[in-house]
């Protein structure tokens, strides 16, 4: 695809999507030098044509980890899910900063309420993006060993991790608070109704994209690695402003209606209310700390580097 794009010679620049995407641009990019590229969750593909996006999806994944902890030490949940797709770098960053959110968040829970409360990690990785039933199954297995959410890093896959949350909450009679549903790369808060979602650690690959057109149209198109963080907007967790910015493109999807979003909104305010304001407060905390340089969240891109996170941040989950 890359090359029939490319031989064109229409396009002032070629987006690809995907860390898999990084072996056919390596050769594309080599075959067709007057062809500008740029590529997301990538930054090892070296060449005078190609721009690389990589997110620092630890500082997003810190702030989910946080409130997803402090969540379950305030319900008594024993633990906080995560359900990953394959086991590459980019979500070893994930992994990597929502074990340290999680542990973040556990000593600011005993800060705030006098004792340390017993919170494990619960994770997999699927091996697929793709396969909602296989989503489901190993959220329903997580909610059953007493997690609070499943914190989705799996994309499509995640409708899965939802339905399982879903169910829960339909076998139980409940509406609103745990478990809960943790969405990715895009405010998934909406989704399902907006009973169950209550907050998304984004990642703006619409930031990328538009940083990329915009260095091709104002002439500035530099080759090499950019990386966005909370600092550059380019991640963060799910605010009310994203909320409703996501509705309109639910609803321009036709994924739900105009006549949907009072309730959405109206069910997702009263999720977040589930949470003790103190919580949101010591998220908050935690963002800018990450902003002011004061709190540094690891990262992975290697086995060797997510080995010592996981060994420093155990969290009963090796």
């Amino acid at each position: 695809n890359l090359r029939n794009l490319s031989r064109t010679g229409e396009y002032d620049l070629i987006i690809c999507v995907g860390f898999l995407l990084g072996d056919a641009l390596a050769a594309a990019a080599t075959e067709f030098p007057n062809q500008k590229f740029a590529i997301i969750d990538v930054g090892y593909i070296t060449g005078p044509n190609i721009m690389n996006f990589v997110f620092r999806e630890n500082e997003m994944s810190a702030l989910v980890g946080a409130l997803a902890a402090m969540s379950a030490a305030q319900y008594n949940y024993s633990a906080a899910g995560v359900v990953l797709g394959i086991e590459i770098p980019v979500l070893w960053h994930f992994e990597a900063g929502f074990r340290f959110g999680m542990d973040w968040g556990l000593k600011a829970y005993a800060a705030h309420e006098g004792s340390m409360p017993a919170v494990n990690l619960l994770y997999t990785y699927t091996g697929t993006f793709s396969d909602i039933a296989l989503g489901k199954a190993a959220s329903e297995a997580m909610l059953a060993q007493g997690a609070v959410g499943i914190y989705n890093v799996a994309g499509p896959l995640g409708v899965g991790d939802l339905e399982a949350v879903t169910e829960v909450h339909d076998n139980a009679g409940t509406t609103y608070g745990p478990p809960y549903y943790y969405g990715v790369d895009a405010d998934q808060d909406w989704m399902g109704g907006g009973a169950h979602g209550i907050a998304s650690g984004m990642k703006r690959v619409d930031t990328a994209c538009y940083m990329a057109i915009e260095a091709v149209v104002k002439g500035t198109f530099t080759p090499g690695v950019i990386s966005l963080g909370l600092a550059e907007g380019g991640v963060g967790i799910s605010n009310a402003r994203n909320m409703l910015e996501f509705i309109d493109f639910g609803i321009g999807a036709g994924q739900i209606t105009a006549a949907d979003a009072p309730m959405i909104l109206y069910n997702w305010q009263q999720n977040r209310l589930t949470v003790a304001d103190w919580i949101w407060d010591a998220v908050a905390q935690l963002e800018q700390g990450i902003l002011n340089n004061s709190i540094f969240v690891p990262t992975a891109d290697t086995g060797a580097q997510i080995a010592t996170v996981r060994a420093q941040y155990t969290l009963g989950a090796p």
